[in-house]
């Protein structure tokens, strides 16, 4: 069965950092796009950030360039969100995703992240 798992998200402070994980299961992500999306209460989910196969090209929704960074380890199968400097607009639930430009075929359950003080 093919998985993505996200890490545990959590709450932060304003200013504060934290990074997620996601952990692909019965399936190699060596060869995928991966993206980062979110879904905030009463919004439409948005793609925050993508990443190529190799670790070549890198995306961000304008709303976090400079504060986000997607990277990958294809050995261990894992994508990657840091996330600094956290404003309460970040607040959402965060999924990562098997594609950027095309419709995933796999997607994570999501984890949500609460920025608030």
């Amino acid at each position: 069965q093919e998985r993505l798992v996200e890490s545990r998200g959590g709450l932060v402070q304003p200013g504060g950092s934290l990074n997620l994980s996601c952990v692909a299961s019965g399936f190699s992500l060596e060869y995928y796009h991966m993206a980062w999306f979110r879904q905030a209460p009463g919004k439409q989910r948005e793609q925050v950030s993508c990443i190529g196969p190799f670790d070549d090209k890198r995306s961000y929704a304008d709303s976090v360039k400079g504060r986000f960074t997607i990277s990958r380890d294809n050995a261990k199968n894992t994508v990657y969100l840091q996330m600094n400097d956290l404003e309460p607009d970040d607040t959402a639930v965060y999924y990562c995703a098997s594609a950027c430009h095309t419709a995933p075929r796999v997607w994570g359950r999501g984890t949500q992240v609460t920025v608030s003080s």
